[in-house]
């Protein structure tokens, strides 16, 4: 019996056209647990910042988006040279709302 190869399923991705805008960040500050790394994506302007987005992945597919941005970083620098590291920004926190 022919077993037949199955072709990647196609899936749309739908999304508003405020999405596509898209959302500056300078800053990214990383958590994690056994289970979840939760990433908070920050536009710091001192004295003060906003939190733009929180995005909650396993484990696993962080290891993937972190090997994804390796390698777009290493396609970058081929293109445009070398990306030299900005110093870390100073402690940040978040302001409880009253």
């Amino acid at each position: 019996m022919e077993q037949k190869e199955q072709q990647p399923q196609k899936i749309n991705i739908k999304a508003t056209d405020e999405k596509l805008k898209g959302e500056y960040s300078n800053v990214i500050q990383i958590l994690h647990t056994k289970e979840e790394f939760v990433m908070d994506f920050l536009n710091v302007f001192p004295p003060t910042g906003t939190l733009n987005s929180r995005i909650i992945v396993s484990p696993s597919h962080f290891k993937r988006m972190v090997k994804a941005m390796d390698e777009n970083l290493k396609k970058y620098e081929a293109s445009f040279g070398n990306v030299e590291a900005s110093e870390a920004p100073s402690p940040i926190g978040f302001q409880e709302r009253n």
